[in-house]
């Protein structure tokens, strides 16, 4: 299967103890889509994951990634991020974390900020309410999209 380290391994593992808490099956296709998901920082679509996966491990069709996509997202490993292209893209989120995506390319880059759980908390102080979760999303141009607009304006 897919080759992770100490740290990526003990995410898998802490995964699959969420499944099993559920009685969800732990399958090799499981195992497979969360160990490339663990793997991985490019924010695969479904199609994606599903070209790489059906290499490692017998996978029946690509409604099955799908399911087991939304399967992951309900129980809170696996969050759906949409881009410009449209398309949603899939990205592991045991550790918190925001999204810096391109507004002209569509391409997602991960943003772990230090202080991510005291924005939780100062909303909580504020609010009364007991947060479990918040989303962030920040949209800018990235540095290739920016380079090819100077290069535009330049040759025009």
């Amino acid at each position: 299967m897919f080759d992770l380290d100490e740290d990526q391994q003990q995410l898998l593992q802490e995964s699959i103890a969420i499944l099993r808490e559920d009685a969800v099956r732990i399958t090799d296709q499981r195992k497979a889509i969360l160990s490339y998901l663990i793997k991985t920082d490019s924010h695969p679509t479904a199609e994606e994951i599903y070209e790489v996966i059906r290499k490692e491990v017998a996978v029946t069709s690509l409604a099955t990634i799908y399911n087991n996509l939304n399967l992951f997202a309900s129980k809170g490993l696996v969050k759906k991020i949409k881009a410009k292209n449209e398309a949603i893209h899939f990205d592991f989120f045991m550790r918190k974390h925001y999204h810096v995506i391109c507004e002209s390319c569509g391409r997602i880059v991960d943003l772990y900020y230090p202080q991510i759980n005291q924005f939780e908390n100062y909303a909580e102080e504020k609010t009364g309410f007991q947060i479990r979760s918040h989303a962030v999303e920040i949209y800018g141009i990235c540095p290739q999209c920016q380079l090819k607009q100077q290069n535009a304006q330049i040759n025009e």
